[in-house]
């Protein structure tokens, strides 16, 4: 099994698959590999990946809250939800944390407080009036809720209140790079969760599989594969803990000169 994180991993840095990204991993398929995607994005920004690899294989989203075979209704999809109470409880208290945005976000769910002119392509500008969170709107318990705080500094002190208030419930993982954002979920789900629920799907021994990523979210996936890969542009604490790291940055097919090597494959 080779299980593939999307972002600074198998897309490059225009957030794109390559073409020979796509030859390696169709290839791989053709040669009886089970490729699935392991992602923290909503399926909702995944799914064209999906399709554009032509895979049939389960999809992990949410780092690990959501289960799915896209397109289909699948009886072994699985989530994980969390109180709707706590948007509520944020939402109340948004001016006192200096919250900018909050999302909150299921499988065929997307509400949030308002637009952001820079989503970073997760976010859309301009909200439907469908899409505006309130308490009237969020009907159903969402798989996870996103926080964008004013100022940076903000961060720390949103993550100590949900953690206060909810830790027994959710956690927090802010997000890597520069955008002052948090993500709240489940409590003790990660990508580590949707691996090992493939691997018993499909029968798959954990010395079997192969896990490719290059930030935090991806640690435990890695750790429960048989070989984890980091990326040569993954944080440091990744390479650190990898069983191996890739030659080449995400942004020169690094994943995919990977598994040329390592499965022999003669791409044409």
């Amino acid at each position: 099994m080779i299980a593939l994180d999307l972002d600074g991993t198998t897309l490059n840095d225009d957030a794109q698959l390559s073409s020979r990204t796509r030859s390696v991993i169709n290839q791989a398929v053709k040669e009886g590999c089970v490729v699935s995607i392991v992602t923290g994005r909503p399926n909702r920004l995944s799914e064209s990946f999906y399709d554009d690899l032509h895979l049939n294989t389960p999809m992990i989203n949410f780092n690990g809250n959501l289960g799915i075979l896209p397109h289909k209704n699948w009886e072994r999809e699985y989530q994980y939800t969390i109180d709707k109470e706590i948007v509520m409880e944020l939402l109340s208290n948004s001016r006192k944390l200096g919250l900018n945005l909050i999302a909150v976000e299921g499988r065929d769910l997307f509400l949030a407080n308002r637009g952001i002119s820079s989503g970073f392509g997760f976010f859309p500008s301009t909200l439907q009036s469908n899409q505006i969170l309130n308490q009237k709107s969020l009907k159903d318990n969402p798989i996870s809720i996103t926080v964008q705080v004013e100022q940076p500094g903000q961060k720390q002190a949103l993550m100590d209140y949900v953690l206060h208030h909810f830790g027994d419930q959710v956690e927090v993982s802010p997000w890597g790079g520069p955008h002052p954002i948090v993500e709240i979920a489940t409590k003790g789900i990660h990508k580590s969760t949707g691996l090992k629920f493939l691997a018993d799907y499909y029968g798959i021994l954990q010395k079997d599989i192969i896990a490719f990523g290059d930030e935090a979210n991806d640690a435990t996936m890695m750790k429960y594969a048989g070989t984890g890969v980091a990326m040569k542009n993954a944080i440091d604490s990744i390479k650190k803990s990898a069983d191996e790291v890739t030659q080449y940055t995400n942004d020169q097919d690094g994943v995919a000169r990977y598994l040329e090597d390592y499965l022999n494959l003669a791409v044409g």
